[in-house]
């Protein structure tokens, strides 16, 4: 639910990307990023990825990461 609300509409629902890049699929080059690059990057930001630490909680935060490392096949 949180991924749908906050993070789809750059990286859409699916995860195949759009203002943001794609997060899941084929040659996707975040696929091999570990676990903590995506907390850090969802909490703190990245280049034009705003970051969330303010507006999420950790546990939504690890939800979030969770559903992606998840939908990546791991």
């Amino acid at each position: 639910a949180v991924y749908s609300s906050v993070c789809a509409r750059c990286h859409a629902e699916d995860l195949s990307g759009g203002v943001g890049p794609a997060l899941a699929g084929d040659d996707v080059p975040s696929i091999d990023l570990p676990e903590s690059y995506f907390v850090h990057t969802v909490s703190r930001g990245n280049g034009r990825m705003p970051a969330f630490g303010g507006t999420l909680s950790e546990a939504q935060i690890q939800r979030v990461v969770d559903f992606i490392l998840e939908r990546q096949g791991r």
